[in-house]
């Protein structure tokens, strides 16, 4: 079946799944719930803060409480949540209360979908009653030419939710994920999601070690697992729903779009936002950041304009402001660029004086 394209190089056959649907407008949280997992897939590209630790994260937040996850799920005016790990079925009691919290949060109309490797009918079902929307199995490879020894059919049989696999599309694995396809056809699922194998700090050399390269050097995605797709796409795409997720999707629409969606909610009267979502504005930083206030304001710079930043231990700045009186000031004065996310990541600064 031909593929239907999508930005990016990211395609699809049939109908995309709903969760999809929702990150390709960036209108879902990423939830991690944990990042134990009871599987050791040597692909996983988990960062180091996350990686067999107990954590939660929602988006870039740390999480330290349930506020917390209500809040970034506003920050991004979120239509739908992510729920990820490891492996959310390994803090059962933890995910169910996330889950029930966004439905009672946001309504019924909150779509929730959750990745997991764990095959257990009870856990489903209970997932379900708590309001889960979308179910995502990631089978272990060694396992994908022999589907059926996991009992899958059997634990989603009559599932009112929406069901289907979620691998990555892995080069030299294309007979396992036909495979897949096939088992999904059978057991009557509703898509397979085929993720573009990435490199990352903690997969890397096992990347390497097994002669996977780099499509380019201004690339993270692995050469061959697109084109791995697209045979599998032409090949399986009539039996079931079948989507491949591109890594530059992610970056370039996925976060993108989110991206912008948070800029919009959380700018101040001193942030520019750029076409990519981004904070553009004024740093000051200085040994006397009190004098630097007192300078602002002698120069009758409105105070919704600035904002002592403690933690960082810098004045924020509108930068047009800070442009226009950098030349006269006796302090360190930068134009900065930044992700609008809980964690401000810095992408860009610009000397000012």
């Amino acid at each position: 079946m031909h593929p239907i394209p999508m930005e990016s190089s990211s395609c699809y056959t049939k109908r995309l799944p709903r969760g999809c649907r929702l990150c390709r407008k960036g209108a879902k949280m990423v939830l991690l719930v944990t990042g134990r997992c009871g599987e050791s897939c040597y692909y996983c590209p988990l960062s180091e803060a996350k990686k067999g630790k107990d954590v939660v994260y929602a988006n870039e937040l740390l999480v330290r409480e349930d506020d917390d996850i209500v809040r970034e799920a506003e920050a991004i005016g979120a239509r739908g949540t992510g729920i990820t790990g490891g492996d959310p079925l390994l803090v059962m009691d933890r995910t169910v209360r996330y889950v029930r919290l966004l439905k009672e949060r946001f309504g019924p109309g909150h779509h929730i979908h959750l990745y997991t490797a764990t095959v257990d009918r009870e856990k489903f079902l209970t997932l379900q009653e708590a309001g889960l929307d979308e179910l995502r199995l990631h089978p272990p490879i060694e396992r994908w030419g022999r589907l059926e020894e996991l009992g899958i059919g059997e634990a989603v049989k009559g599932l009112d939710m929406k069901v289907g696999f979620e691998v990555p599309a892995i080069p030299g694995e294309l007979d396992g994920l036909l495979s897949i396809c096939r088992h999904a056809g059978d057991i009557g699922l509703d898509f397979v999601n085929l993720n573009e194998l990435e490199v990352s700090e903690t997969n890397c050399q096992a990347l390497l070690g097994r002669n996977f390269h780099v499509r380019s050097d201004v690339s993270s995605a692995m050469q061959g697992s697109m084109e791995t797709s697209w045979q599998v796409m032409e090949e399986a795409g009539d039996i079931v729903p079948v989507h491949f997720c591109s890594s530059s999707f992610k970056d370039q629409v996925q976060l993108r779009e989110r991206l912008k969606r948070r800029a919009k909610r959380v700018a101040r009267p001193m942030d520019l936002i750029t076409a990519e979502g981004m904070v553009l504005l004024g740093v000051i930083e200085a040994d006397d950041l009190q004098g630097a206030v007192r300078s602002l304001k002698e120069q009758d710079v409105p105070p919704e304009l600035f904002k002592l930043d403690e933690k960082r231990k810098r004045l924020e700045v509108a930068s047009w402001v800070l442009e226009d009186l950098a030349g006269v000031l006796p302090f360190r004065c930068y134009l900065v660029e930044e992700y609008p996310t809980a964690d401000r990541l810095e992408v860009e600064r610009q000397p000012l004086n």
